[in-house]
């Protein structure tokens, strides 16, 4: 039984789609912090430092106008003045200090989170891949992790800095003159009443454009790359792809100029406002002057704190906003973090050690699922949790070490889901599979898969170097070892023949090969890796005459003494197979030897006489 997925952050009514982030995001946002608490210490002490060192100019240039210049002293205007500079020099290099900090925390958590994320999806089964949108994935390993990064340094730092500029310059305010204190804290209600709903607002565009970033990058991440262009281009839809991507580009700058607009509009008329008391300030100050309550240089100080109270202010205010915002993207993060994996190693795992082969079917039962609830990744009309197909109704058979099994049937039969089954890439939804009389999943993932090699009909090659794409089996493994791997492959004479040898790139996907030779190199590869057991999934079927040759030459070599499991359509590999198991609507319909099927004249003679007709037929 698959368990029921966590329910994501973002489900939560009370989470980020509401008016304030949850706890459970702010306890997790602090856990990831956690490691650099010494850090942020260091961080806002910097920037307390540095806001106090704010106050000094205001403060000092009072008593230069009614001190220093009343009095015509210029010994204590030049101390006065040389405060201020000293000042201004010390808050230039706490900036850099602050900077310090801010970087270094920033990028750990970016680093953090990166790995974190990676970490958890690619350990996802491959029910997962196949499902969501990868252009979705890379961005929330992209954006959304650097968004959760601005909110944890950026915008603290600037709450920090703000809430201690706020509350300095109010005291300093007060002991300088309390009425006109009071006058400019009158307009406070003004900066905090539409906050909320703004910030509502500006966290719905946020959300949506996160999103509209993701489907414009899935489109670029499918389209320009090796598959994607040739598709394009073969099917002339350049045109179309250019007004699809434009759409979506469109819609992305749509929302960026709603957000850009609904901020600034916001931000300008909390300015307006801060004029409008700062005005007030002069105004006011002004009379009291004049009728000589007041002195011009406490005038002067105010002018300047009461400028400089406004803005923090103005930034307090979209602080808030600017941290639910931020905090969208902690919560898309923490969605993928959440996401279930249904295939994991089970408590007190075993380890698989020296693995002889055998391989056991026990009454194997399995129907795809639609597992994944992750509906911002994929289309949320796939998202039910009903089985979608029935595919293997009870398989039993025991393959025995170092024999050959063919699997045969008709398309769609469940013959690779089956070969899918055994390195647990799926797990079964009934019954067992079984390898040296362990269950697989009491194996540990690891050691299974340490004891399977698997050769597809379209093996993966990663753009990088024929050797870093052989290491990938094993990369501790000898020059010679490698040497060996190749020449057993049949692909020792291509590989020396190019001028770069085994550091040539193969491209992406290794699509500077031929089929023929990446089937080669990929077998080379699993000979590396020296498993136990091996599947090939019609790794000879889309082969000419020569490269099969060539390919069942190296499967030869590959095969011997291992447990194979071939899917096969060649009447080569079929014939020569130690057992042939026919499967039929999810079931073993025969089974025995080609002679013995053969002769039975049932589903495997039938499947058989296509075969011949397809293989001999003139081309």
């Amino acid at each position: 039984m698959i368990p029921p997925p966590h329910h994501a952050i973002g489900a939560d009514p009370h989470a980020l789609g509401g008016a304030q982030v949850s706890r459970g995001t702010v306890r997790r946002v602090l856990a990831f912090a956690r490691p650099y608490r010494v850090l942020l210490v260091g961080f806002v002490v910097t920037i307390l430092i540095g806001a106090l060192l704010n106050l000094v100019p205001p403060l000092l240039f009072g008593r230069i106008i009614d001190s220093a210049i009343a009095d015509s002293d210029s010994r204590e205007l030049n101390i006065l003045a040389g405060f201020i500079v000293a000042a201004a020099f010390l808050q230039a290099l706490l900036g850099f200090v602050e900077r310090w900090f801010s970087s270094v925390v920033g990028e750990g958590l970016i680093f953090d989170l990166r790995v974190k994320l990676f970490d958890h999806v690619q350990r996802m089964p491959i029910g997962f891949f196949t499902r969501v949108q990868t252009g979705a994935l890379i961005s929330r390993l992209n954006n959304d992790v650097i968004g959760a990064q601005r909110a944890m340094t950026g915008t603290l730092g600037q709450v920090v800095a703000n809430t201690v500029i706020v509350l300095t310059t109010v005291i300093a305010m007060a002991f300088t003159e309390w009425r006109l204190t009071l006058l400019a804290l009158v307009l406070l209600p003004v900066f905090v009443l539409p906050t909320r709903r703004v910030g509502r607002r500006l966290q719905a565009i946020s959300r949506q454009g996160m999103e509209l970033n993701a489907s414009m990058n899935n489109t670029m991440n499918e389209r320009l790359n090796v598959s994607g262009a040739m598709l394009v281009k073969l099917f002339g839809r350049h045109d179309a792809e250019r007004d699809d991507f434009a759409d979506r580009a469109g819609r992305v700058r749509d929302v960026g100029i709603r957000s850009a607009m609904l901020g600034r509009a916001f931000f300008i008329a909390l300015t307006l406002v801060g004029a409008v008391g700062t005005a007030l300030v002069y105004w006011i100050g002004g009379h009291l002057v004049i009728s000589g309550d007041l002195e011009i240089g406490q005038l002067a100080t105010m002018s300047l704190l009461v400028a400089r109270i406004y803005t923090p202010l103005t930034s307090l205010t979209n602080a808030r906003i600017d941290i639910m915002t931020a905090f969208v993207s902690f919560d898309r993060v923490f969605e993928v973090l959440d996401t279930d994996n249904a295939i994991v190693d089970r408590p007190g795992a075993a380890v698989l050690r020296s693995p002889r082969g055998r391989l056991e079917l026990d009454n194997v039962q399995f129907a795809y699922r639609n597992d994944i609830t992750l509906t911002s990744l994929e289309n949320p009309a796939e998202t039910s949790d009903e089985i979608v197909t029935e595919v293997l109704q009870g398989v039993s058979a025991v393959v025995e070490p170092g024999t050959l099994v063919a699997l045969v049937g008709h398309s769609g039969a469940g013959k690779t889901t089956l070969a899918n089954l055994v390195p647990r890439l799926y797990d079964v939804t009934g019954g067992a599979i079984r390898i040296d009389g362990h269950d697989v999943r009491d194996l540990t993932q690891a050691s299974l898969r340490r004891a399977i090699g698997v050769v597809s009909q379209d093996p993966h090659l990663f753009h990088d170097t024929i050797d870093a794409n052989l290491r990938y089996a094993r990369p501790n493994a000898t020059a010679t070892e490698v040497d060996d791997a190749i020449r057993a492959a049949q692909i020792h004479e291509l590989i020396t023949s190019l001028p770069n040898g085994l550091e040539t790139v193969v491209g992406e996907r290794g699509y500077r090969l031929s089929g023929g030779e990446k089937q080669r190199l990929a077998i080379a590869r699993m000979l590396l890796k020296d498993p136990a057991i091996v599947i090939l999934d019609e790794a000879t079927s889309h082969l000419d005459s020569e490269n099969e040759a060539l390919v069942q030459a190296a499967l030869a070599h590959a095969l011997e003494g291992r447990t194979a499991l071939v899917i096969a359509h060649r009447l080569s590999t079929i014939v020569a197979a130690d057992q042939i198991l026919v499967i039929d609507q999810g079931r073993v319909a025969e089974h025995g030897t080609h002679d013995e099927l053969l002769a039975a004249g049932g589903v495997y003679s039938e499947l058989y006489r296509t075969l011949v007709r397809t293989e001999v037929a003139p081309t």
